[in-house]
């Protein structure tokens, strides 16, 4: 059973995805954060400096700092796994001073740079993305029948018109094809209207479009799985829930408590802080993040094992691994991350030690992609943020 709660404590808010009584994902903010997320938002944009030796330029889309676009954001979107940017081009025959852009926001920005922005527009659907102006369909390699991918590659090519791509997201392996086709539709209504504001105005930079907000993006990724109960103790994000109309939900509101106390969780979301983080098996974990990467150090600690070294070292990495892929998600851990497990001898233990981690990250929402061990037997994966600016 999965079931959100949303807290609300003066300004800062927390939405907790609950299954069978475990907290599995945790995001905060305050409202200040929530005014200024913009990933996902789509603008008419307008070219105000070219960087040569950046191949890239700044763009006003009407909020306080100036985004910023690569050339390789600015021209038309390729299948990376076939094709490559052409590194002749120049910037300056792509974008010119002044010129009206329709973008899309794909990173916020920070205290030190602004947002970035694409030409690159994706509009998420219950069980697809959209990509206009694309010719390329891929798939979640969450799925894994190749029978199965195939078919529904086929029916997503059968239901878009020419010049349009999609990512086929892993809820549409569980659904009837008429809900697939009727999700297409929606969203292809939603692109029409979004190029249709686009045509009619002025260059001025404004919004568009604002992308769904973290509670109305879960609810959106769980649109297959069994979410039964949304509690909250705020009667304005209750209010806001109802209008969704959402089909065998309950929606509760309990304003009279802070739901974190009620329920215990409080003390669950401030060990999140920890650096340290002790396994059942005696061993533990640290987490670092820095600006460039998060790094996870793998520690023996108390465990010594009953056989042999190799035994002991490999049970310590597997119990690691299972709390690795769940602290990930918990604190919405992003970009690149490296593992530094304790060293293992066999090439076999590090094959299943990978296997492991990667079967055990499929239950995360979030993109991962698991490289495997580098020549300094250091594990390194990316994963993208569910929402920025929350949990950073």
């Amino acid at each position: 059973m999965l079931e959100l709660m949303i807290n609300k404590d003066k300004e800062l808010e927390n939405i907790i995805l609950i299954e069978n009584g475990k907290m599995i994902e945790n995001y905060i903010s305050n409202e200040e954060e929530r005014k200024r997320r913009l990933e996902g938002n789509i603008y008419i944009g307008q070219v105000v400096d070219i960087i040569n030796g950046m191949q890239a330029a700044f763009v006003n889309f009407g909020e306080e700092k100036n985004g910023f676009i690569h050339l390789k954001d600015a021209v038309p979107q390729v299948d990376e796994t076939k094709e490559k940017l052409d590194d002749t081009l120049d910037i300056k025959k792509v974008l010119k001073p002044k010129q009206k852009l329709l973008i899309q926001v794909k990173k916020d920005s920070d205290v030190r740079k602004g947002a970035r922005v694409s030409t690159h527009i994706s509009i998420p659907g219950k069980y697809m993305v959209l990509m206009p102006n694309t010719s390329f369909i891929t798939i979640s390699q969450k799925i894994e029948n190749e029978t199965k991918k195939q078919e529904m590659i086929n029916l997503i090519k059968s239901s878009l018109p020419d010049g349009f791509g999609a990512i086929i997201r892993t809820s549409a392996e569980k659904v009837s094809q008429e809900e697939i086709k009727k999700d297409a539709e929606n969203l292809l209504k939603k692109w029409q209207e979004i190029e249709k504001k686009f045509q009619t105005s002025s260059d001025t930079p404004k919004l568009l479009w604002q992308s769904e907000n973290i509670v109305e993006k879960i609810i959106t990724d769980l649109s297959t799985k069994n979410l039964e109960k949304i509690t909250t103790n705020s009667e304005e994000e209750f209010k806001a829930l109802k209008k969704l109309e959402l089909e065998n939900i309950n929606i509760l509101l309990d304003k009279e408590n802070n739901l974190l106390e009620k329920y215990d969780l409080a003390k669950q979301i401030e060990k999140l802080e920890d650096r340290k983080i002790w396994l059942n098996c005696g061993g533990f974990i640290t987490i670092d993040k820095t600006e460039a990467l998060t790094a996870i150090d793998v520690n023996t600690g108390k465990f010594t094992g009953s056989k042999d070294l190799e035994s002991t070292i490999f049970k310590v990495n597997k119990v690691a691994s299972l709390e690795i892929a769940k602290l990930l998600r918990l604190r919405d851990i992003g970009g690149i991350i490296v593992i530094d497990y304790i060293d293992m001898k066999t090439k076999e233990n590090k094959e299943k030690i990978e296997a492991l981690l990667k079967e055990t990250l499929k239950e995360d929402r979030a993109k991962t992609q698991v490289e495997g061990f580098t020549k300094l037997n250091l594990m390194e994966l990316t994963r993208k943020h569910i929402c920025s600016h929350l949990n950073s």
